[in-house]
């Protein structure tokens, strides 16, 4: 299955802070395509580790 997730990206000092509100993952880059591809990387694998249980938990769409 698949899903559209939002990646909402923000400067914070020096670089980039990038968060998937859906999930509660978060993550960050120097710049807004670094912080882009590191929250895709995190969440790839939050995806490929967590349980079914704990997705089903964090998962959430408002």
């Amino acid at each position: 299955m698949t899903r559209n997730l939002t990646a909402i990206i923000e400067k914070e000092g020096d670089g980039y802070v990038a968060l998937c509100p859906e999930v509660d993952v978060a993550s960050q880059g120097d710049t807004i395509d670094e912080a882009r591809k590191n929250i895709k990387e995190a969440l790839e694998l939050f995806f490929e580790t967590a349980s079914a249980e704990e997705i089903n938990t964090r998962l959430h769409f408002e």
